[in-house]
């Protein structure tokens, strides 16, 4: 039932128009992560509030979550069974920038965080950081590491991408070797055919 209620709100949330991506403002859409590091989500506000409330939304648990508000002045209040140990809301450098830092980095943390404002009776939601935890393939990166964009390193600057899409560095010289074997294949087998034509013809005619 309460992932059912979860469900509903959550989507309430959006049917209703609630969400204000013009007020809010979220980046990156997306962080990838390794288990027991950190990350930290940003929030920017069009216009000064007096504090910003943090949501998660699981895709797999099907829950939206409540996690902490945070006030201007770096108070904190928790949601329900949310560890102060896990989640922190350090002091908003200014009256229209705010961050959720996440510590001990866990799979379970995997989900979509929201910033939101209350206003005129509506909560107002940004436009959400996917946060990613898990086995994340190290490749190459087609930035240099003073450029490459902050959410997406690890601690020591180490860039990560999603399985699948490594950058062509890596896969050009796969490809090169492959064709090389499959010509070094075709001598081999033209001497083959030279020393065993018997078989071919006794392929031929069907024996």
């Amino acid at each position: 039932y309460a992932k059912k209620t979860s469900c509903c709100i959550f989507l309430s949330l959006f049917s209703l128009g609630f969400c204000a991506n013009l007020l809010l403002s979220q980046a990156p859409k997306h962080i990838l992560a390794q288990t027991n590091d950190e990350a930290e989500i940003p929030c920017e506000l069009k216009s000064e509030h007096a504090g910003i409330y943090w949501y998660r939304w699981s895709q797999e648990r099907q829950n939206f979550e409540f996690l902490v508000f945070s006030s201007l002045w770096g108070k904190a209040t928790y949601g329900t069974n949310i560890s102060q140990d896990k989640f922190s809301v350090p002091g908003a450098r200014s009256s229209t920038s705010y961050s959720l830092h996440i510590n001990h980095l866990h799979a379970s943390d995997n989900g979509t965080y929201y910033c939101s404002i209350s206003q005129s009776s509506q909560l107002l939601l940004g436009s959400g950081t996917q946060l990613n935890v898990g086995s994340a393939l190290l490749c190459s990166s087609p930035y240099p590491p003073s450029s490459f964009p902050k959410a997406a390193r690890a601690p020591h600057r180490v860039p990560f991408c999603i399985p699948g899409a490594c950058s062509p560095l890596v896969w050009i010289p796969l490809a090169t070797s492959i064709l090389i074997l499959l010509l070094s294949l075709v001598p081999i087998a033209h001497r083959f055919h030279r020393k065993h034509p018997s078989i071919v013809w006794w392929k031929h005619v069907g024996f």
